[in-house]
């Protein structure tokens, strides 16, 4: 078993790393504020992000196939409710809900 001294050492040595590793965003945080390239980004990211998910979630679609109606037609829920009341927690909640109806009653195997 360690001596005292090498335990307490150990013990500080690991707080001082994980306060070191927590606090580096925060730090790195400052000069990207006053960034205009982040400032872009940020007004352009959350649109960019989530029709790279649509695209993702929907490349190997059998758009043949009936059951492909499903996550379509869930979309197509999601995107009018978001274009009609602005509310993207009310469009996700509706879409997963339309999506999960219709997968599970409609379109089953």
């Amino acid at each position: 078993m360690p001596d005292t001294g090498y335990a307490i050492a150990a013990v500080l040595v690991t707080a001082a790393v994980t306060w070191g590793l927590r606090a580096l965003p925060f730090a790195a945080l400052i000069p990207l504020r006053e960034s205009s390239t982040v400032q872009y980004l940020s007004t352009r990211m959350p649109a960019g992000v989530m029709v790279i998910l649509v695209v993702y979630c929907l490349h190997d679609l059998p758009v043949t196939e009936a059951r492909a109606a499903a996550p379509l037609v869930a979309l197509a829920v999601t995107l009018g409710l978001h274009l009609w009341r602005r509310n993207a927690l009310l469009s996700i909640f509706s879409g997963t809900a339309t999506h999960v109806v219709l997968a599970s009653t409609v379109f089953t195997h």
